[in-house]
C-alpha cells in the first residue's frame, strides 16, 4: 500500500440496477430484467478503486441514518478505507441511484442525492486529514460550494487537486485556475468547453481551453478510444485494450481512482494513464459500480 495519502471527497449512494435487453422508452414497461443492488456514488466508487489498487485512502462523505448508510460505512471499512469523516445526517436519507443497463452495456441513471447534498463546508472544516493528503480527488455529486471550499484550502496548502467533472455541469473559472488535473469524458469536456469532443483532434482543442483557464494537466477519456492527455509540456494518446463491455457504470470512477494511485506512486504520465485505462477496461467487463472495480493483483503492473 502506498504511504502517500489520498483523500476522496464526494458522494456515497446505494445503486439499484436492472439489466434488460433494451432501455425502455417513455411510458414503456419492459418485462424480463435482472435486479442487482450495489454500493455506488462517484465518491465512494473512486475511493474503492483507489483502495483496491493500493492507495492509502480516506473518504469524506455524508450518508443518512438508515440501512443504506449503515451498509455503506460497513462496505467502505471492508475495503480498508478510513471512514472517520463519513458523516451521518439524521434528517436526510442516504443517496440512492436507479440504473438501467441494456445488453450493450449502455446505461441511464437517475440519482436522488439525499444526504450527499448536505455535505457542506462546515463538515470540511472538521476533516483533519485534508492537510496531509498528497492528492485530493473530487467529483460533482456534492454541493459546488463544498468543492470550492476544498479547492481553496488545497490551494493555500499547495496540494494537488483532481476534479472528475461528473455529472457534467459548468465550473467557475476560479475553480479551474491552478487546478492540478481535470479528467472529463467526451460529454463532460463538450459541456465545459463548447467543443464537441469526438476524437483526438477535438480533444486537443478542448484541452487547450482548459489549459487557457489555468488547469495544469488535462486528461479527456474517450471510452474505447482510450485517453488523451495534454499539458504545457506536450500531449499523449493512450489506447484502450479491446474488450466486450457489459456495463460501463463506474468506468470513469475506476479510471480516476486508479490514476490517483499511480500518481502517488510517482509513475510518469504515460504509465499512470496506461494503468488507469487498464483498470477502467477491466471494470466495463463486469456488472455493477464498486463490484466491477479490479484489485491490484489483477493488473499487469
Amino acid at each position: 500500500m502506498s504511504t502517500n495519502k489520498i483523500v476522496v471527497i464526494g458522494s456515497a449512494n446505494t445503486d439499484m440496477v436492472v439489466k434488460s435487453k433494451k432501455l425502455p422508452l417513455p411510458g414503456e414497461t419492459i418485462l424480463g430484467g435482472t435486479f442487482f443492488m450495489n454500493a455506488g456514488g462517484k465518491g465512494a466508487n473512486q475511493a474503492v478503486a483507489a483502495a483496491r489498487l493500493g492507495g492509502n485512502v480516506t473518504l469524506v462523505a455524508k450518508v443518512g441514518n438508515d440501512i443504506f448508510g449503515t451498509q455503506t460505512i460497513s462496505g467502505l471499512k471492508n475495503e480498508q478505507i478510513v471512514t472517520d469523516y463519513v458523516f451521518i445526517d439524521d434528517t436526510t436519507p442516504s443517496g440512492t441511484a436507479l440504473i438501467m443497463v441494456n445488453e450493450e452495456g449502455e446505461n441511464c441513471i437517475v440519482v436522488a442525492p439525499g444526504a450527499n447534498g448536505q455535505l457542506l463546508p462546515p463538515d470540511i472544516a472538521r476533516v483533519k486529514n485534508i492537510s496531509d493528503a498528497e492528492i485530493i480527488l473530487m467529483q460533482l455529486e456534492i454541493p459546488m460550494e463544498t468543492i470550492a471550499a476544498v479547492a481553496k484550502i488545497a490551494k493555500a496548502n499547495k496540494q494537488k487537486v483532481i476534479i472528475n467533472p461528473a455529472p457534467a455541469q459548468k465550473l467557475a473559472d476560479e475553480l479551474l485556475n491552478g487546478l492540478f488535473l481535470i479528467t472529463p469524458n467526451e460529454t463532460e469536456a463538450t459541456l465545459l468547453t463548447g467543443i464537441k469532443v469526438e476524437d483526438e483532434a477535438t480533444a486537443a482543442q478542448a484541452a487547450d481551453i482548459f489549459l487557457s483557464k489555468g488547469v495544469q494537466n488535462v486528461i479527456i477519456t474517450l471510452g474505447k478510444q482510450g485517453a488523451y492527455f495534454k499539458n504545457a509540456d506536450g500531449t499523449l494518446k493512450i489506447d484502450a485494450p479491446v474488450v466486450k463491455a457489459m456495463d460501463t457504470t463506474a468506468a470513469g470512477d475506476t479510471f480516476s481512482g486508479a490514476l490517483t494511485v499511480a500518481l502517488t506512486e510517482k509513475k510518469d504520465w504515460v504509465n499512470a494513464i496506461k494503468f488507469a485505462v487498464e483498470a477502467a477496461s477491466i471494470s466495463v467487463t463486469r456488472m455493477g459500480a464498486q463490484a466491477s472495480v479490479p484489485y491490484r493483483k489483477e493488473m499487469s503492473n
